[in-house]
């Protein structure tokens, strides 16, 4: 019986006909990296194959690395293995990863999502025989809203708060949902003042995308210059002393996880704001019958429900265990045993 093109170890996805791995989560020789963020781009490993898009990121991240670019659709061999990248709609850079051998074609998706942001290349569809998939979101109850409807209530939510002389600090990933945020903010309301961990990011990528000023916040910066604006900040500023310099301020996460009834509440945010870098369970489905793939390896998130699923869509599907975390950094265990979507 002849080994599958892909397999799973427990350094990562290993091609042993290529000998080269993807996203692997411990140092190896050769790496095939579909996106910036840091369970799939790991330090460590000897040579980096990404999007040219993905490298000021991860270098950014990572600092010096033997690294490599391709653009979308470039084929290259290793070992007579052909390998292509492919938007995968996530973040700016994220990749899905083709690969074909012998007639056979296997595509892993790293982490992806279908709505185009408009920040960064929007996902494509591609046709496959085995399809791995993330389902970080894999359970019917997740349904996004148009991002256009998210961001109106976004905007409409800084303008009130701002009518109430009040700061609005908005929390979210500082690589991908920051930017994302940074985009489609109503810059009329006010200005965007920003966390380091955010400026610094949103400076790398800013030659790649188009977004608008911010000023970054400094010991110099006056609790008077903030009132009224938006403060974009990582998750993890909430609750430091960093976030005092805001009073008085509201806050508000945006993440997919602010579905779940009661995680804002749990994390002590006044609004939650329900927008993922991630497929919903509609956007999973529509995804995996457009590879017309027979195959399907679930990876990480809700995957022996969705895989159990799909198995009675007449798929041959399995799950396999990874590193990847998806937005599971984002909510507490707790939160995801027992689930309770508004």
């Amino acid at each position: 019986m002849k080994s599958p093109l892909l397999q799973f170890t427990e350094k990562g996805i290993y091609c042993e006909a290529a000998k080269v791995y993807l996203d692997p989560w411990r140092p190896v020789d050769k790496a095939i990296i579909s996106h910036g963020h840091s369970d799939h781009s790991r330090w460590g490993h000897k040579q980096y194959i990404t999007h040219h898009r993905n490298i000021p990121i991860i270098k950014h991240r990572l600092g010096h690395i033997t690294v490599s670019g391709k653009d979308w659709g470039e084929t290259f061999l290793i070992n007579g293995v052909k390998f292509s990248l492919h938007p995968a709609g996530h973040i700016i850079g994220s990749s899905q990863i083709r690969v074909e051998h012998k007639g056979e074609v296997w595509v892993f998706t790293g982490d992806y999502k279908i709505e185009d942001d408009g920040l960064c290349t929007p996902y494509e569809n591609v046709k496959c025989h085995t399809f791995i998939t993330e389902c970080t979101f894999g359970l019917p109850a997740f349904k996004w809203l148009p991002q256009s409807e998210v961001f109106n209530e976004i905007n409409a939510w800084w303008s009130q708060n701002q009518a109430e002389g009040k700061t609005s600090v908005l929390f979210g990933y500082s690589l991908g949902k920051a930017q994302r945020l940074l985009k489609h903010l109503d810059t009329s309301i006010g200005k965007i003042y920003t966390h380091g961990a955010v400026e610094n990011m949103t400076n790398v990528v800013r030659p790649l995308v188009d977004l608008p000023e911010t000023y970054l916040i400094t010991r110099e910066t006056k609790k008077e210059e903030l009132r009224g604006n938006m403060v974009v900040a990582p998750p993890s500023a909430h609750g430091s002393t960093w976030i005092r310099k805001m009073v008085p301020f509201v806050t508000a996460t945006a993440s997919g996880w602010m579905a779940f009834r009661g995680a804002r509440r749990r994390r002590a945010i006044d609004k939650g704001f329900v927008l993922s870098d991630h497929c919903d369970w509609s956007g999973l489905l529509e995804s995996i019958k457009a590879t017309g793939a027979e195959k399907v390896i679930c990876t990480h998130g809700y995957t022996e429900i969705f895989s159990r699923y799909l198995g009675e869509l007449g798929y041959d599907a399995r799950t396999e265990s990874t590193q990847y975390e998806g937005e599971i950094s984002e909510i507490s265990a707790s939160e995801t045993e027992n689930v309770e979507v508004s």
